[in-house]
C-alpha cells in the first residue's frame, strides 16, 4: 500500500470515512469481547489517538454548533481501559505479535483478529465464532471457500469428520498449485485457548523468518480441537489496493447517506450509470 502508507499506518487507511481498524475494533466489542488489546510497532501512535478522546476536536466542534457530530464521536469512543496497546518491538511476525500479548492476556481464551481483513454479513463474523464456542468449546478459526485454482494464494486448512462435528487436522501455508488439501482458507479471526502461549514461545521462523501463527496452529491442533466456523459473508484483503478499492466501494453502498452520490462506470458497457439506495 506504499507510498499511502509511508507515513499513515495501514490500519488508519480510511474505508469510506473510518479508519480499517474501527471497524476491527467494533467487530469484536459486538461478539462481546470485554479488552481489546492492540499491538503496535513504531510510527503507529496515531492508533492509539484515534481510540482516546480528543477534548480539542470536541470542543471546536461544538463551538461550531457540530453537536451531533462531537456526540457521536464522543459515544463511538471505547470507554477508559476498554483498548490497551502493546509494543512489539520486533517486527517478527504474526505468531510473535501474539504472543507479546500473553501478560496482558494471562489465562483466558482470547481472540485475534487480523486489522487489514476486512469482514462484513449480516452476523459479524467473530459474533458467529463465539456463537460456535459456546456450543462446542476449545479453538475456532474462521474458513471461507476461495476457487480451488486460487488456494495457492492463501492459508488452507484441511478437515476431519467427528461426532461433534468436523475439526481442523491440517494446514498448509500458501501450498503449490494443485496441492493443497481443500478449497476452504483461512479469513483472519481466530479463537484461542491461551496454551497457544506456549506454543508460540517455542517455535522457531518459518517462512520469512518470522514466527507464523499458522505453525503454532499446526501445533496445537496435535493437542486440542480446532474447529471451523465457515464465513458466509465478504471478506476484503485491504492490504491490497485492489482490496482497499473494494472494501471502499462496498461499505459506501451499504450506507444509505453515501450510496446515492456514488457515480460507477459501467466497466462491461463503457457507460456511466448513478448508483442510488
Amino acid at each position: 500500500m506504499l507510498p499511502a502508507t509511508k507515513s499513515i499506518p495501514k490500519e488508519m487507511l480510511p474505508i469510506v470515512d473510518r479508519p480499517i481498524i474501527d471497524y476491527i475494533v467494533e467487530e469484536a466489542f459486538a461478539a462481546g469481547i470485554e479488552h481489546v488489546v492492540i499491538v503496535i510497532g513504531r510510527m503507529k501512535t496515531a492508533i492509539e489517538d484515534h481510540f482516546d478522546r480528543s477534548v480539542e476536536l470536541d470542543v471546536s466542534l461544538r463551538a461550531a454548533g457540530k453537536t451531533v457530530l462531537a456526540d457521536r464521536l464522543s459515544s463511538d469512543t471505547p470507554a477508559a481501559g476498554a483498548v490497551s496497546f502493546l509494543r512489539q518491538q520486533d517486527a517478527r511476525g504474526l505468531g510473535h505479535a501474539v504472543w507479546t500479548a500473553r501478560h496482558v492476556i494471562g489465562d483466558e481464551p482470547f481472540a485475534v483478529l487480523l486489522p487489514d481483513m476486512l469482514m462484513d454479513a449480516d452476523e459479524p463474523c467473530l459474533a458467529g465464532m463465539v456463537k460456535l464456542r459456546n456450543e462446542v468449546g476449545g479453538n475456532v478459526v474462521s474458513v471461507e471457500k476461495c476457487r480451488p485454482e486460487d488456494a495457492h494464494k492463501f492459508g488452507i486448512v484441511s478437515l476431519q469428520p467427528t461426532a461433534d462435528g468436523p475439526v481442523v487436522n491440517g494446514l498448509v501455508e500458501k501450498p503449490a498449485p494443485g496441492s493443497a488439501p481443500s478449497n476452504l482458507y483461512m479469513t483472519g479471526r481466530y479463537i484461542l485457548e491461551p496454551e497457544i502461549f506456549s506454543i508460540l514461545e517455542g517455535l522457531s521462523p518459518g517462512a520469512g523468518g518470522e514466527v507464523q501463527l499458522t505453525d503454532g496452529l499446526i501445533a496445537l491442533s496435535q493437542r486440542a480441537a480446532i474447529r471451523p466456523f465457515l464465513f458466509g459473508g465478504t471478506t476484503f484483503d485491504c492490504g491490497s489496493p485492489a482490496g482497499f478499492v473494494n472494501a471502499n466501494l462496498h461499505m459506501a453502498m451499504r450506507r444509505r447517506d453515501v450510496a446515492r452520490q456514488i457515480v460507477l462506470p459501467e466497466l462491461a458497457t463503457g457507460r456511466v450509470a448513478a448508483v442510488a439506495a
